[in-house]
């Protein structure tokens, strides 16, 4: 069966004036051949598709990467990609500038000569931002697992515990029921260091009558889930509520008027706006979401700065805050599908008012 990653890419080549490209980033080689090895490297051309490896991983290339020929690389890899382009005839080789560092660029200006080097970051990731069929099944399992994780943490999440220990048992949970790892570094923020809007889990002691913001996902099948619950434990002051239902009308207005054709200024002023009309603008300080997928991070952005236009088949999280120093913060995110009409939720966990006795 033709491999429409490959097929996509030689289109956006063919647009470029390339002849072929060279792809070094570990999430890119695996997005285009499946190969899940720790060391490879892609050359795509206008007639062939090559799976570059060690002798380690001959066996497993062959196994994961169906449609692509698998070349073992001599010592030094430069040598055969020398020799593929020579076959090939390739005079003008894209590659990825922003996963090369100098030394390396250098050495393949000396080595690949006199075939010229051009930069080609961000053509795979723009095939990336449009998920498939069946990367969209998968990301729906890691939403699901991340929303049980939440789950269960509603089951043990008490006064008298770490962060950190709270932190290790949602790791733990993920791990058992399919996850590769967690998406990040779990945040378990608690008391004053919600307020933190990336506050990673920490030795504090979480106490009572106190906001505890989880924000955290699962690596699952080479993709991520990503997202934010903000719980009360024991009694929550008028302050707690207040700005808690301030960020829950903020994340609900924009998840029922996102939609395709939007930028992603546009996107983010759903949330933006609301959160400024009651007061709260400057503690706001973050975009209002991000793209997902194999990354936690990628395009597109919904922020105040970004233009791009959202498109169906894009996966994007959605996440206002609002942050007090020295009291606590409330931020919380879904990930969603960028659909022909709307959106589709992938993360489905309650966002209603939560108060742990």
């Amino acid at each position: 069966m033709a491999n429409t990653r490959v097929i996509r890419l030689r289109e956006a080549l063919e647009l470029q004036n390339l002849e072929a490209i060279l792809i070094t980033g570990e999430v890119n080689r695996r997005y285009l051949t499946g190969f899940t090895g720790s060391s490879g490297y892609v050359l795509i051309t206008g007639q062939k598709a090559y799976l570059l490896t060690d002798f380690r991983y001959m066996v497993q290339a062959s196994e994961q990467a169906t449609g692509f020929e698998i070349v073992e690389h001599a010592a030094s890899v430069t040598d055969t990609l020398k020799e593929l382009l020579q076959v090939g005839q390739i005079s003008r080789l894209g590659f990825e500038d922003e996963n090369v560092v100098y030394s390396t660029y250098r050495n393949y200006e000396t080595e690949l000569s006199p075939c010229q080097l051009i930069p080609a970051a961000g053509l795979v990731e723009g095939l990336r931002v449009y998920k498939d069929d069946e990367e969209l099944a998968i990301m729906k399992e890691a939403a699901d697992l991340a929303d049980r994780t939440f789950h269960h943490m509603l089951g043990i999440l008490r006064p008298g515990v770490t962060e950190l220990d709270m932190a290790l048992e949602m790791e733990i949970f993920m791990r058992k029921n399919g996850a590769t790892s967690s998406s990040f570094d779990t945040i378990i923020a608690s008391g004053e260091r919600s307020a933190l809007p990336h506050g990673v889990a920490s030795e504090r002691v979480i106490k009572g009558n106190e906001f505890v913001k989880m924000d955290f996902g699962a690596l699952l099948n080479g993709y991520c889930s990503d997202i934010t619950r903000t719980v009360v434990l024991g009694t929550p002051s008028p302050k707690h509520r207040e700005i808690y239902d301030i960020v829950l009308e903020a994340q609900l207005h924009t998840l029922e008027h996102l939609r395709p054709g939007m930028t992603g200024r546009e996107a983010d002023a759903l949330a933006r706006d609301v959160i400024t009309r009651y007061g709260y603008g400057d503690q706001f300080g973050h975009s209002t979401g991000h793209g997902l997928g194999m990354e936690v991070h990628e395009a597109p952005r919904l922020s105040k700065l970004s233009d791009t236009v959202l498109q169906p088949g894009m996966v994007v999280t959605v996440e206002p805050g609002i942050y007090l120093p020295g009291f606590g913060g409330v931020r919380i995110e879904d990930d969603v599908v960028i659909t022909e009409s709307g959106i589709r939720r992938l993360t489905e966990s309650t966002k209603d008012f939560t108060v742990i006795a």
